[in-house]
């Protein structure tokens, strides 16, 4: 069945949103998998960020946000050495 072409349940939206939210997947795979653009699934999040987010998606996005601190300081560094490297 093309996109777009049927409505899905409240309790599908809600399933989808729940894995994004607390399993971690990507909005991409949960679209891929239950035949959904990108843009609809964005828009029912859009939509449901009114309650504040959980202890459990916090945590993750804390840990997610250390690690992208760490990717960027690494690549900081060895940007840095290869500056040096090329002046020196």
């Amino acid at each position: 069945m093309p996109k777009g072409k049927y409505k899905v349940s409240l309790e599908v939206k809600q399933q989808i949103l729940k894995r994004i939210k607390e399993e971690g997947v990507s909005v991409t795979q949960a679209a891929e998998e239950h035949g959904l653009s990108t843009q609809t699934i964005y828009g029912w999040i859009a939509k449901g960020v009114t309650a504040p987010p959980s202890v459990i998606e916090l945590s993750r996005l804390k840990r997610e946000n250390q690690t992208l601190h760490e990717i960027i300081g690494r690549l900081t560094v060895k940007l840095s050495l290869a500056e040096k490297k090329e002046l020196g």
